[in-house]
């Protein structure tokens, strides 16, 4: 834990990271899917409070790559990978609900909000916030307008869309390597003065564990379907 952190903002993320629980539940249509994926996510995110709570992502900082890529960054990548390459996965990725996951990238705004708190405590670097070079409050601010015009109202042309998707899939990989090479690491090149302890602590270690790759989960779907013609509500 991160010592004299305002309990807001632990809470502020907690509630975050359930909200995309929520909107990944939601965007799933079958029942019996629905199910084992939420009490593998349940799992997944019990794994890895216990981790931080115990220390683990706090330890042998010297270590590369560190350990929260090994057990909490790398799984779930390789799942969205084999997702994709398997035929079974992909059948899964296309019975999603587009709009649901577009409306998923609200999580951004209360991300970047808790962000700019940790970055006041002195938990994260300036340049993590929208104040320095992190712009992706900006997908979650469109998000709401891309869903309902262009998928609700169909005011938008699909390539808007589809631009929009690989804009803001920019704006996280621009925060992911940011972040990455602001942690304690070393592979470290930013912000020596105030690093990203953040993730090291819970509940944060949930952004790089969840939150994030649901995110990146959420913007290949989108194109997958976008790119594939197919129906988007």
């Amino acid at each position: 834990m991160i010592e004299n952190l305002p309990i807001y903002i632990s809470i502020t993320f907690a509630l975050t990271t359930a909200m995309a629980f929520v909107f990944i539940m939601l965007s799933i249509k079958n029942s019996g899917s629905r199910k084992n994926i939420a009490i593998a996510m349940s799992l997944w995110l019990a794994v890895h409070a216990l981790l931080t709570i115990k220390g683990v992502y706090n330890a042998e900082t010297d270590l590369f790559p560190p350990k929260i890529m090994i057990f909490g960054i790398f799984p779930p990548i390789v799942t969205i990978i084999i997702l994709f390459l398997s035929a079974q996965g992909r059948d899964f990725i296309d019975s999603l609900s587009i709009k649901t996951l577009t409306y998923l990238h609200l999580i951004r705004l209360p991300v970047e909000i808790v962000l700019f708190w940790l970055f006041l405590n002195k938990a994260v670097p300036e340049l993590m916030t929208f104040e320095g070079r992190n712009f992706d409050i900006i997908a979650g601010i469109t998000a709401p307008f891309i869903a309902y015009f262009g998928l609700t109202k169909k005011m938008l042309h699909r390539n808007v869309i589809l631009i929009w998707n690989f804009v803001c899939l920019g704006l996280l990989t621009n925060i992911i390597f940011i972040a990455l090479l602001s942690t304690p690491s070393p592979i470290q090149r930013f912000a020596f003065e105030q690093p990203n302890i953040a993730i090291s602590n819970f509940p944060f270690s949930w952004l790089p564990t969840f939150v994030v790759p649901i995110v990146l989960f959420a913007h290949l779907a989108s194109i997958r379907a976008l790119l594939k013609q197919k129906t988007l509500i």
